[in-house]
């Protein structure tokens, strides 16, 4: 991200939002909104002064509100460009009227709390869509006692509790007792594959992933039982089913083929119970366990949703942007000149998310050639 930032020909914009999009392939108008971050870019040195003397302490979104954040704060420790931001919800004096510590402290004297909203306008040859994607929330599917259990957590809380820069500085801790636990269970599919609670396609990814955090869950607890639950092991990826034999054979992690009806809780000790339908051997069986994992299904931004509509471009069923030809061609819609790369596009990897980034670029780069040789 550092290079993309500093490269001469990148113009990287922060706080914004595309509102308007006019013109055709090599003559696109653009209309960007650039919210106020109430910090100078030009000034702020990101020193994290200011945020050391605020005084607000709110539910931190990259650790997954399991962490705190102050009102103003650096998104994530890598952030690029390294510069704070007001957070106008939190912060007292756009509350109150109240505080402006952070204004008093900061030594680069980069608070301005009088920034307004700018709109500007770019004129561009070619548009590359690459939103990303966002978690489905299995609070919905009340078997998992997901947000009624403290020791149910999703994929993504487990990765924070396990980093270094996490809330709990890599130590691995079940919520209830901050203790280290003696069994982990992940569970595949949640909100996956699903008909009627969920969506019907796989995300291509969790089996990978639970893997990945699987193995580093016994390099971190090496008497930890950690277990699997799956409907189908989809590892379809270069040595992938090689690494799920690493995982199995030498980290120990066992695969259970099962299908998950319920978990209870135990009042007294907090763990979990999970009752599942032992696909294998044809029967009901149970697992206790101090820690489940959940792994959810991964959906299309709700955002797309305006992007097609202000650029003209179709969505499919599940709100995942259409290609002309999902083998022929990946990355080009229905528009000219407007294509789509990544996880926006449909479920995929990050080997396969740069390949498909690759070619939109190059795409794209034939048409602003074209345009600037066009004159």
């Amino acid at each position: 991200m550092i290079e993309c930032f500093r490269h001469p020909n990148i113009n990287l914009l922060t706080c914004s939002e595309v509102q308007e999009v006019a013109g055709s392939a090599g003559d696109f108008k653009v209309k960007i909104v650039k919210n106020p971050r109430f910090v100078d870019d030009d000034k702020c040195t990101g020193c994290g002064v200011c945020a050391e003397k605020c005084p607000v302490k709110v539910p931190s979104e990259f650790d997954m509100g399991m962490g705190t954040r102050k009102a103003i704060y650096m998104t994530f420790p890598q952030a690029v460009p390294r510069i704070t931001a007001i957070d106008e919800d939190r912060c007292l004096y756009f509350q109150k009227g109240v505080c402006k510590v952070c204004e008093k402290f900061c030594p680069a004297h980069a608070i301005n709390f009088n920034q307004k909203r700018e709109e500007t306008t770019l004129d561009v040859a070619s548009i590359i869509l690459a939103t990303g994607l966002k978690l489905y929330d299995p609070a919905s599917i009340s078997e998992y006692g997901y947000k009624r259990y403290k020791n149910v957590l999703l994929s993504l809380e487990l990765e924070r509790l396990i980093n270094a820069s996490g809330p709990t500085r890599g130590e691995l801790l079940t919520p209830s007792s901050s203790k280290h636990p003696r069994r982990i269970a992940f569970i595949q599919c949640v909100g996956s594959r699903a008909l009627q609670k969920g969506l019907p396609y796989c995300s291509s990814v969790c089996c990978m992933y639970a893997t990945k955090e699987a193995i580093l869950i016994r390099e971190h607890e090496p008497t930890c039982e950690v277990y699997i639950l799956y409907t189908d092991l989809r590892v379809f990826g270069k040595r992938f089913q090689e690494f799920v034999n690493t995982a199995r054979d030498e980290r120990n992690v066992k695969y259970v083929n099962g299908r998950v009806a319920l978990i209870v809780e135990d009042p007294t000790t907090k763990d979990l119970l999970i009752r599942y339908e032992n696909i294998a051997e044809g029967k009901l069986s149970e697992l206790r366990a101090d820690l489940v994992v959940l792994c959810p299904a991964l959906m299309p931004r709700e955002d797309n949703k305006h992007l097609a509509e202000i650029l003209n471009i179709g969505l499919n069923e599940y709100g995942f942007f259409e290609t002309k030809d999902s083998l022929l061609m990946p990355v080009e819609t229905n528009v000219e000149g407007v294509f789509v790369c990544g996880y926006c596009q449909g479920p995929k990897d990050i080997a396969e998310s740069v390949t498909q980034a690759s070619a939109a670029a190059a795409r794209a780069a034939e048409i602003a050639v074209s345009t600037i040789a066009g004159g």
